[in-house]
């Protein structure tokens, strides 16, 4: 009687596990051809971008869907560019550093970190351009000028310490530093390295 209720709990133990792991989102990037990628983003591309220096091309997979990003140095600035699985403009980040960002919204951002985590490190800091009712044209243009707008998002990459040890997470938040989302991050992929 004594097994059954000691079987039953690590059913139950193992099975919240299971469900918790599920509400993760994780992604994999790995790098692909310029044939690979889609001829609708390449146009995009090659008609609003002049000047890119290290282009590259990557496939995104993830649980939900597949999408494409370009990756590339402008102006000393390193750009990636975010696809859809049809070759359609999602969002526009630039790699930054603290330092770009508004003085009260990185306070704002550092006081949630600290609220949540007790011990952080930052690995990337992104400012992202969506395009949401603008025309690409426009899109490109506030990403290019680096203007620091109101629609702005802020992703922040960190390894994070909570109660277990430290995961990789990816938060955002708004151009004020109010917290928007999330999620549990994969480490990054290694897979080139040979052992």
């Amino acid at each position: 009687m004594k097994k059954n209720y000691v079987n039953l709990i690590l059913v139950s133990v193992f099975a919240c596990c299971q469900l918790s792991s599920a509400q993760n989102k994780y992604e994999r990037e790995f790098r692909i051809r310029k044939s690979q990628f889609p001829s609708t983003a390449h146009d995009v591309i090659n008609n609003n971008i002049v000047g890119a220096k290290h282009l590259r091309f990557y496939q995104e997979n993830d649980n939900n869907k597949v999408g494409f990003t370009a990756k590339f140095k402008k102006d000393k600035l390193w750009y990636s560019i975010d696809f859809n699985n049809e070759g359609t403009l999602e969002k526009i980040d630039i790699l930054i550093n603290s330092t770009d960002i508004p003085n009260e919204t990185y306070s704002n951002i550092e006081q949630y970190l600290n609220t949540i985590f007790s011990n952080y490190r930052i690995i990337k800091l992104k400012q992202q351009y969506y395009s949401n009712n603008d025309t690409l044209e426009k899109t490109f243009k506030k990403a290019f000028q680096n203007l620091i707008l109101s629609s702005n998002i802020y992703e922040i990459v960190i390894a994070g310490k909570k109660e277990r040890g430290y995961l990789d997470y990816e938060i955002q938040f708004d151009s004020d530093g109010n917290f928007n989302n999330i999620r549990t991050a994969l480490p990054s992929n290694y897979d080139h390295v040979l052992y």
